[in-house]
């Protein structure tokens, strides 16, 4: 099944990545008022990073990010994105999950990583190479303990004894786990039948693996009995738009070479970054990285990954500052205005009522015209007709 218009939702995926020097109490309000502008905007989702270090990426707890978002918002769903599982004890984590799915009423997803950040795992004592055995560790207990199951454990690093939830979730949960370029985010996916986070979509390595991750997926979903539903495999990508390319490139001059100076240090696959904005936004929409210009720029690029997947579920907008608060406010509302309703199936019937009116408009017009003579013959007649005198 081919998920593109009718099907296609959008969210963004908020690390987030601040400035640094900008004031960080102000980045991190701006966090929960973003998601309250995509709430009113109709955006359906927002998804929240959990890191440690670095300057740029402040928040520590994704979930008290979006317990105090859940509050100041409506209807759009809130993620964690990720959760280093790797950090935390795996009961702990079951029990703010469950307890954040109450507090928000079901509008919760829980997003699973091993996290990113080389300094992040350090400081908790920690070499990379023991991230994602101990991720997967985790996981299992944590789905043991939201099926309601008693578990009795011992690793390296946690124990459990009798351990069981004493609240039960408030909705079906969601799951899904982060994938980049290597197959053990699919994998993982597909032997738990969680969803996937594809966070290098627009990156020339991970777009090229994206068929063969839904392939590993499916594999693994056939080895241990479940079912992958595209509706839960999200592709994740960036872009800033304005009215013009041009503003579009202006806007960007506040912190597009920041951020990928910052991302050259922590990404293996980073790019050499050119001394010039316009010459980065020129590498990025010539590669497909990403999109820094129009709307029917955003629509092309996302109709080629739905091209190149054979569709997927969720659009995710890249939640970092490109440009100025105003600018990256106005471009998540000119996506909304112009992007999304080519995607979510709002813009087809709107289109062909439209087609309507221009298809018929002779007679439209000598229909109006016809009722018009007749309305005025009408008011002659009944002008003339002799007054009743009784």
């Amino acid at each position: 099944m081919a998920l593109t218009s009718g099907g296609l939702k959008f969210g963004v995926f908020v690390p987030p990545q601040n400035r640094v020097g900008v004031n960080p109490n102000l980045a991190i309000r701006r966090s929960v008022e973003l998601i309250e502008h995509l709430d009113r905007f109709g955006y359906d989702e927002a998804w929240v990073g959990e890191h440690h270090s670095g300057g740029a990426e402040l928040i520590a707890s994704p979930e008290l990010v979006l317990a105090c978002a859940a509050e100041r918002t409506r209807s759009i769903r809130l993620g964690t994105g990720v959760v280093s599982l790797p950090y935390h004890h795996p009961f702990q984590v079951a029990e703010r999950f469950v307890l954040l799915d109450h507090l928000t009423r079901g509008r919760v997803m829980f997003g699973m990583g091993p996290g990113q950040l080389p300094t992040d795992a350090w400081m908790h004592g920690l070499e990379a190479t023991q991230l994602r055995p101990r991720m997967e560790q985790s996981l299992a207990v944590i789905l043991r303990l939201q099926r309601g199951e008693t578990v009795t454990e011992s690793a390296e690093w946690y124990t459990l004894r009798d351990a069981v939830l004493q609240l039960a979730p408030f909705s079906d949960l969601s799951l899904s786990v982060v994938g980049t370029v290597s197959p053990a985010g699919p994998k993982l996916a597909g032997r738990h039948g969680l969803g996937l986070l594809s966070l290098a979509a627009t990156d020339p390595a991970g777009n090229d693996m994206l068929p063969r991750h839904w392939d590993i997926m499916n594999e693994e979903a056939d080895r241990h009995g479940h079912h992958i539903d595209r509706r839960e495999w999200r592709l994740m990508g960036p872009m800033h738009i304005a009215e013009s390319e041009r503003e579009a490139r202006d806007n960007c001059r506040y912190g597009l070479r920041w951020q990928y100076e910052y991302l050259r240090h922590i990404t293996p696959s980073a790019i050499d970054v050119p001394n010039d904005s316009d010459d980065l936004a020129d590498l990025l929409n010539r590669t497909g990285r990403g999109v820094i210009g129009t709307p029917e720029m955003a629509v092309a690029q996302i109709r080629r990954l739905i091209e190149r997947t054979g569709g997927f579920g969720t659009f995710l907008l890249q939640g970092i500052d490109f440009a100025d608060w105003e600018a990256t406010l106005r471009s998540y509302r000119l996506i909304a205005e112009e992007v999304i309703p080519h995607f979510d199936g709002q813009l087809q019937p709107v289109e062909t009522s439209y087609r309507l009116i221009l298809d018929r408009a002779e007679q439209n017009r000598s229909a109006t015209a016809a009722a018009r003579e007749a309305a005025a013959q009408s008011w002659e007649a009944e002008r003339k007709r002799p007054k009743d005198l009784g």
